[in-house]
C-alpha cells in the first residue's frame, strides 16, 4: 500500500470511529429532548455511519493493482462510493421531510433542551474538524471517496449548526413549532446536498469532462512546450478514482527515426507525468508531420521545410480535445 493510500485509508478509518460516536451521542440527545430538529440530525448520521462504511471499503479496493479483469485498476469505485453516500443522504432527507411534516400534526412536548443542545454542540465540533481534514486530505490525493465524506460530514455540521438555532429559538420563545419548522428546512437543505453529490458522481463515472484536470494538461504541455511537438489533439483525460488515463495524438516530424519517435514520446510521457503526483498512464498516437504544418513548426534546421514559421497555435482546452489534425488553416495562420 502506498503512503497515499495509507492516508486515505488512516482518515476514512477516523471518519468511521468518528461517526459511529456521534450517532450515539444524537440518539442520546433526542431520547433525552423528543425534538424533531434533533432527530433529523441523528437520522442523518445513520446515513455517514453506512457511507463511511462504503467508502472506507472503496479506498481499501481503489488501493488493489490492476489486473487481467481491471485493466484500468479498480479507482471508479470511489465515485460509486461518493454516489452512494448522495443517495443515502438523498434518502435521509426524505425521511426527515416526512418526521417534520407529521411533527407539526403530532407535536411532542420538549425536555432537556440544555443538555440536548451542549450534546449537539460537541457533535458539530468534532464534525467541522473531521470534515475539514477529509476534504483536505481528499485534495492533497486526488481522492473523490474522501472529499464526498468530508463535504458530507460539513453538511452534518451546518445540519447540526440549525438544530443548536432552532433549540435556543424554542427555549427563548417557547414557540415549540419553531423545532418542527428547522427540522424541515433542513430536509430541503439535505436533499438537495444529496442530489448533488449523486450527480456528481454519476458524471464522473460517465467520464464527463473533468474541467480542473484537463486545464492542468493543457498548462502543463503550453509551460514545458518542446520545438519537436509540431502539434497536439484528439487529447482525452479520465480519471479512474485518483489515477488518471491521458491519451492524444502528437505530431512529429515525419523524417524521423522509429528510435527518435520512441524516445520523444517517452519525454512527452514524462513531461505529463511529473506533473501529478498519483499514478497516470499515457497512450500517445504519433502522427507525421505534413506541409501544412510547416507555418507554425518550430522544429530547427529542419531538412525539408517547405515554408517558413509564421506563428504558434494556440494549445487551450477547447481545441486540444478536438480530433482533428492542425487547428486552423494556413490562410488564418499567415493573417
Amino acid at each position: 500500500m502506498s503512503a497515499s493510500q495509507r492516508i486515505k485509508y488512516r482518515w476514512m478509518g477516523v471518519s468511521l470511529g468518528l461517526s459511529i460516536v456521534l450517532l450515539v451521542l444524537k440518539f442520546t440527545a433526542y431520547f433525552l429532548t423528543y425534538s424533531t430538529a434533533i432527530l433529523s440530525d441523528a437520522v442523518e448520521s445513520i446515513v455517514n455511519v453506512i457511507a463511511s462504511g462504503f467508502a472506507f471499503y472503496s479506498i481499501y479496493l481503489a488501493g488493489q493493482p490492476r489486473d487481467q479483469n481491471h485493466p484500468y485498476g479498480h479507482g471508479k469505485i470511489e465515485f460509486l462510493s461518493s454516489g452512494f453516500e448522495g443517495a443515502m443522504i438523498l434518502s435521509a432527507g426524505l425521511v426527515i421531510l416526512w418526521q417534520s411534516i407529521l411533527s407539526f400534526f403530532e407535536p411532542k412536548e420538549l425536555a432537556n433542551l440544555d443538555v440536548g443542545f451542549g450534546l449537539i454542540g460537541l457533535t458539530a465540533l468534532a464534525n467541522a474538524f473531521v470534515g475539514w481534514m477529509l476534504i483536505r486530505t481528499g485534495r492533497q490525493t486526488d481522492s473523490s471517496a474522501l472529499m464526498a465524506d468530508g463535504r458530507h460530514l460539513l453538511t452534518d455540521t451546518a445540519s447540526s449548526l440549525a438544530v443548536m438555532l432552532g433549540v435556543a429559538l424554542v427555549v427563548l420563545t417557547d414557540m415549540q413549532w419553531i423545532d418542527a419548522a428547522i427540522s424541515l428546512i433542513l430536509s430541503f437543505a439535505i436533499i438537495y446536498s444529496g442530489f448533488q453529490l449523486a450527480r456528481q458522481s454519476v458524471a464522473r463515472l460517465m467520464d464527463e469532462t473533468d474541467g480542473p484536470t484537463l486545464d492542468r494538461v493543457v498548462t502543463l504541455l503550453n509551460v514545458h512546450k518542446d520545438q519537436n511537438w509540431i502539434d497536439v489533439h484528439n487529447l482525452r483525460v479520465q480519471k479512474y478514482g485518483a489515477d488518471l488515463h491521458i491519451d492524444c495524438h502528437l505530431t512529429l516530424p515525419h523524417y524521423w527515426t522509429l528510435n527518435q519517435v520512441h524516445d520523444e514520446v517517452h519525454h512527452f510521457e514524462d513531461t505529463l507525468k511529473d506533473g501529478f503526483q498519483v499514478e497516470v498512464e499515457i497512450f500517445v498516437h504519433t502522427d507525421p508531420c505534413q506541409k501544412e504544418c510547416c507555418h507554425y513548426c518550430r522544429v530547427a534546421d529542419c531538412p525539408v521545410r517547405m515554408a517558413a514559421f509564421v506563428q504558434d497555435i494556440d494549445w487551450n482546452a477547447d481545441n486540444l480535445p478536438l480530433n482533428q489534425k492542425h487547428f486552423v488553416s494556413i490562410e488564418a495562420i499567415s493573417h
